[in-house]
């Protein structure tokens, strides 16, 4: 089963095939280390996360190579640190630990390889050297600067004009530039910044430079997917991809580009400097699930954009919900009858109509319908072993566990249905008190006391519990 990708240098969806299958190579830009990520920061995240599973799931466990990096010297982290009165390791060291446990929190596996910035500064000197020595960079004025006009095929990936780029880079042109389109590789840092010394003086990296040195340090020179949001295609991976061609004689840095689209609110970007943001703390602060969170980005298309509001993340923990509670009335029939377990060729498939969704450019979407269609058949199974005879029950409990290992096994692949169904319910606190409570409500209902019974059911939704009386009793779940 052929994966296509979509190509932003190639403007269409392409079969993807790795320069060598047993060592495919991803390089996803990472944070800059200065405040707390946003919702629209995790989409890349989560969506490339879901690329490095699908990877994973068809070249084998070990074959892929994901480096995604830590920008941790940069304007803003300087300003931060300078407002503390901190060096800057304090601030990035703080801001990439709050990274790493907000992305956790959305079922983002680590990556293979987290490169920081600043344990990259002599690759980023000894690259800047080389540009300098074959005449695609010159030093002026303690700065050392890209001279795009050294590279013909500078803009294939953005498409812009002369003009539009120049627009859009938003920087002074400083007079010192051979060119207006020239950006900063190298430069000069006063003594209150951080800097390192160079054979230009002291200074501090470009921000463009930085992917470059750690791409070829870790990956290599040309790599098999470079991804990030649609917001780095200009300035960022455009310079990126100039400086590393120029760097090593020609050959490309990536063989895929991708690139996510934004989240906005109200129909407009979310950006810090809008001050439209909603940090995923905030979000989990507010009693949200990660795995609803998760899902919620994972609804559109990963190249589309996604309006991030209440109706959005209350649709998707209700189909969260509803896979749990699937989950959970199999839970027994997996436990005592699973015909997959042990068999480790057969628990690796993925149905087909699900894995051909992903294939194709990561219709998420599209997978999570199938999901749906998965959990119809489990719970179509589920409501027949309930009306089978005694002597088909062994039969019927085959069937549903079988089908719960589809839904589950399948939702695996985007990081979906990870939790135990119990715990996405109930949560972790002490459940003795709401068990009591459910007891005494039991209780009153066979007395007919229906007022005390209606008093007690009252009392538990006001602290967030929610009562589902069935056939088998009646169960809770926190709302």
């Amino acid at each position: 089963m052929t994966i296509r990708l979509y190509d932003t240098m190639a403007r269409e969806k392409r079969a993807f095939e790795p320069a060598d299958p047993s060592r495919v190579t991803m390089y996803v830009c990472g944070p800059t280390v200065y405040n707390r990520a946003h919702i629209g920061n995790a989409r890349p995240a989560v969506v490339f996360d879901v690329l490095a599973r699908l990877l994973r799931h068809r070249y084998g466990e070990d074959a892929l190579v994901y480096a995604r990096n830590v920008t941790d010297v940069d304007d803003k982290i300087n300003a931060a640190a300078a407002a503390e009165g901190v060096d800057i390791s304090v601030v990035t060291a703080r801001y990439e630990k709050h990274y790493l446990d907000d992305m956790a929190a959305l079922g983002v596996a680590p990556p293979d390889v987290a490169p920081r910035a600043t344990a990259h500064i002599d690759e980023m000197i000894a690259m800047i050297a080389r540009l300098i020595e074959s005449g695609h960079a010159y030093a002026a004025e303690g700065h050392v600067l890209f001279h795009v006009p050294s590279d013909p095929d500078y803009g294939q990936l953005s498409r812009r004009t002369r003009e539009a780029m120049q627009a859009g880079a938003r920087v002074e042109i400083a007079p010192f530039k051979r060119d207006a389109a020239d950006f900063v590789l190298w430069k000069p840092s006063p003594d209150d910044l951080p800097g390192w010394e160079s054979p230009w003086g002291r200074g501090r990296p470009g921000w463009h430079i930085e992917c470059s040195a750690m791409i070829e340090k870790h990956l290599g020179e040309t790599i098999d997917i470079h991804a990030g949001g649609q917001d780095l295609i200009f300035p960022h991976h455009e310079n990126e991809i100039a400086q590393s061609r120029c760097a090593h004689h020609g050959a490309p840095l990536a063989r895929y580009w991708m690139h996510n689209g934004f989240v906005s609110m109200d129909t407009e970007k979310m950006s810090k400097s809008l001050g439209n943001v909603v940090t995923v703390a905030d979000l989990l602060a507010a009693g949200h699930k990660g795995e609803t969170l998760r899902l919620a980005l994972l609804s559109a298309h990963y190249r589309q954009p996604l309006d991030w509001n209440d109706a959005l993340l209350e649709q998707s923990k209700a189909t969260l919900d509803y896979f749990y509670r699937l989950l959970r009335d199999s839970a027994s029939d997996a436990e005592l009858f699973d015909p997959l377990a042990g068999d480790d060729e057969i628990n690796a498939e993925i149905h087909i109509g699900f894995e051909l969704a992903l294939s194709d450019d990561l219709n998420t979407p599209a997978a999570i319908a199938y999901l749906y269609d998965l959990g119809s058949s489990l719970a179509q199974t589920i409501e027949s072993k309930k009306k089978c005879s005694p002597g088909q029950a062994q039969m019927y409990s085959a069937a549903v566990a079988h089908n719960r290992r589809d839904l589950v096994r399948a939702a695996e692949l985007v990081g979906l249905l990870t939790s135990d169904p119990n715990r996405w319910f109930h949560g972790d606190g002490d459940d003795s008190a709401i068990g009591a409570a459910i007891a005494a409500r039991n209780e009153a209902r066979k007395a007919r006391n229906f007022a005390e019974a209606d008093r007690i059911r009252d009392e538990l939704k006001a602290q967030g519990i929610e009562l589902e009386d069935g056939p088998e009793g009646t169960s809770w779940r926190r709302a």
